[in-house]
């Protein structure tokens, strides 16, 4: 930096003239992507990171994070934070989504983590729920709601069966992230359309006839 301050670059006319003239067509597309970065390795026009400040232990990602906290706190930023943010500005402002197959592979495999445990929970659980059926009388006395069972005699509790509360989480998760047989082309319909070959109709558009049937047919010459 200290050498480009001192530098005073051509002085003749000739010189000024011939410098103009390197200038021209440049950046050229590729050059501007080849130094786009610049401003962040050297940091003379870097933006300072202040969205995520460092706070460690305070981020849910803290407790599995493999950067020193000491180290962490005395920076102005998260480190992590930071980089998470940085690499989605970087795909979105160059329209290139592939940058982010990575971490989305990452982030797609803990959701279906956390859908196989909802699944196993409502299994172990059962879909249903059973619950005595209660209230308070005038006194604030706790009493179970409870009926004679005509053919034993004896007093049953009245329960109130509900579904599983963690069915409507696993259903919007399936919803929300496109995870239907469908959307996994899992159907038989997308399976049999998968199986065919250019040009060839599917089994369910080509009209079945018994062997009288195509005998009855009429015979052209």
């Amino acid at each position: 930096m200290k050498a480009w301050q001192h530098a005073t670059g051509p002085t003749s006319d000739e010189g000024k003239a011939a410098t103009a003239a390197n200038l021209v067509g440049h950046p050229t597309k590729e050059e501007s992507l080849r130094t786009r970065f610049n401003a962040m390795k050297h940091g003379a026009a870097a933006k300072v990171a202040t969205y995520f400040p460092a706070s460690p232990g305070k981020y849910p990602m803290c407790s599995t994070c493999d950067v020193d906290h000491d180290y962490c706190r005395s920076q102005s930023c998260c480190i992590r934070q930071t980089q998470n943010f940085m690499l989605h500005h970087a795909a979105f402002e160059q329209r290139k989504p592939g940058m982010l197959t990575g971490m989305y592979a990452e982030m797609q495999a803990a959701i279906y983590s956390i859908l196989q445990q909802i699944i196993m929970t409502i299994i172990n659980d059962g879909v249903k729920l059973e619950r005595p059926e209660f209230h308070f009388d005038e006194d604030g006395n706790l009493s179970l709601a409870t009926y004679t069972d005509r053919e034993s005699g004896e007093r049953r509790t009245i329960m109130e069966v509900s579904a599983h509360p963690l069915l409507k989480s696993m259903s919007e998760l399936l919803s929300r992230n496109n995870m239907s047989l469908a959307d996994m082309g899992m159907t038989n319909k997308i399976v049999e359309a998968e199986d065919l070959l250019p040009g060839q109709l599917g089994t369910k558009s080509i009209p079945v006839l018994s062997d009288d049937e195509y005998r009855r047919q009429p015979r052209h010459s």
